[in-house]
């Protein structure tokens, strides 16, 4: 399975989407809220250049983007086969 990282934080509706999304195809993540922590903050902006909204999704280290990002690559096919390869 790939390796899947997730910024969000509590009360977020497009988190919650897009952590549906990844759930509803069977794949596990590692959640990182950035209201618990200002690290998990300051690593979320450091990994997207600067970035400061949530979700932001790591796929194999790979920066997808956001929830909306997420399900563009789902409706154009492209979601399954990242999600299936090997970190």
């Amino acid at each position: 399975m790939s390796d899947i990282v997730i910024y969000t934080r509590p009360g977020c509706g497009y988190c919650n989407m897009a952590k549906q999304l990844l759930i509803s195809k069977g794949s596990k993540f590692k959640e990182f809220n950035i209201w618990a922590k200002d690290q998990y903050k300051a690593e979320m902006a450091k990994r997207t250049s600067g970035a400061n909204t949530v979700p932001q999704i790591f796929i194999n280290g790979e920066h997808i983007g956001g929830s909306d990002d997420l399900y563009a690559l789902d409706r154009a096919g492209q979601l399954d086969g990242l999600l299936v390869q090997k970190s």
